[in-house]
């Protein structure tokens, strides 16, 4: 038998950096998401010897371990390690030894949550093969909890939840770890034309996130005005982007992105660089009303809302910078397992 899952990679269209504690434990977050087809997939074979073989074959590495109560993380396939540990922890020991591969299909660093959305697929991939009872806020709490917590890897709540549910979600962050996903029911023509002009260009750099996320959180602590105000002002974004969306003002949705691009840049330093801007005014200057860079910002990839027939003008006007652009759909489910 084989075990397998797939979690979708996101989009992230507002609110962006609103859901990392701790502004979203001392004033509450709120985000925009959209679920794309792009996902991380994890694959597991039960075998007859005694040991753990892990696989990452997009990335052609693999290790293999002795089977043991606990692997310790130590850089090396860590989000399979966390996993393991958590499952073996709270559910009891695997009943044998097995091989799990990996792969995803955007780069690390990349800002489309790839680290996060791995770990989901991860999680199904056990709970698939072990037949573990998880519902959807279980499967994204857990994720978060091993990597926030237990792996004290920097990072916000988001990629955990819009990898588990999927679709276009509106999601509120309190204390305590509370989180709230509001699907939204969007028309599908919408989200047609949304897909269509919102053109995802991979700059061909990744970056570390962590540098940039945990900069935004010291400013939080020390509650640094400028970047307190970018933050409030971002999750006013994430309202004004879903009632466009919900009421089908796509005229709206550039500028909005504009507008949260230009704040988010002001949360903390590392965010943007000179090519970023540069690709980013090119791209105006073309066409697109408006856009951002992915994730936790610094490189990887940006988004570009290019109205009409504008996407082509904006391709053409971006092919000097040496990147390259995705081809994608929206997709409305999250998570998903099986075995064959």
């Amino acid at each position: 038998m084989i075990y397998r899952s797939k979690a979708p990679l996101r989009i992230g269209l507002a609110g962006g950096g609103t859901d990392v504690s701790p502004y979203c434990d001392l004033y509450g977050g709120s985000i925009l998401n959209a679920t794309i087809s792009l996902y991380a997939h994890a694959n597991i074979e039960p075998t007859t010897d005694n040991r753990i073989t892990i696989e990452a074959a997009d990335r052609h590495e693999t290790q293999v371990y002795e089977m043991a109560d606990q692997l310790e993380p130590d850089g090396k396939f860590d989000l399979v390690k966390g996993a393991y540990n958590y499952v073996v922890k709270h559910f009891g020991q695997v009943p044998s030894g097995f091989k799990i591969t990996t792969y995803v299909d955007a780069p690390a660093g990349s800002g489309l949550g790839s680290s996060s959305t791995l770990m989901v697929a991860i999680i199904g991939a056990f709970s698939e093969w072990l037949q573990i009872p998880m519902g959807e806020y279980d499967v994204a709490h857990i994720a978060y909890i091993i990597e926030r917590e237990e792996l004290r890897m920097a990072g916000g709540k988001q990629d955990q939840y819009s990898a588990t549910f999927g679709g276009v979600n509106f999601m509120e962050f309190y204390e305590d770890n509370r989180v709230i996903v509001n699907p939204l029911r969007i028309k599908s023509k919408i989200l047609f034309e949304l897909s269509n002009n919102l053109v995802l260009y991979f700059t061909s750099t990744s970056r570390l996130s962590s540098t940039i996320i945990e900069a935004q959180s010291e400013n939080v602590k020390k509650k640094d005005e400028k970047s307190l105000e970018a933050m409030h002002q971002l999750k006013k974004q994430a309202v004004m982007m879903k009632e466009a969306l919900l009421k089908g003002q796509v005229n709206e949705i550039g500028p909005i992105l504009d507008y949260g691009f230009r704040y988010k840049k002001q949360m903390a330093s590392g965010i943007s660089n000179d090519m970023i801007d540069n690709i980013y005014e090119t791209a105006l200057k073309h066409g697109a009303t408006g856009g951002k860079v992915s994730g936790a910002g610094g490189g990887g990839f940006m988004m570009f809302y290019c109205p009409g027939n504008s996407r082509y003008n904006v391709i053409n006007a971006l092919n000097d910078f040496g990147g390259e652009f995705r081809r994608y759909q929206i997709t409305d489910h999250g998570l998903v397992t099986w075995s064959i």
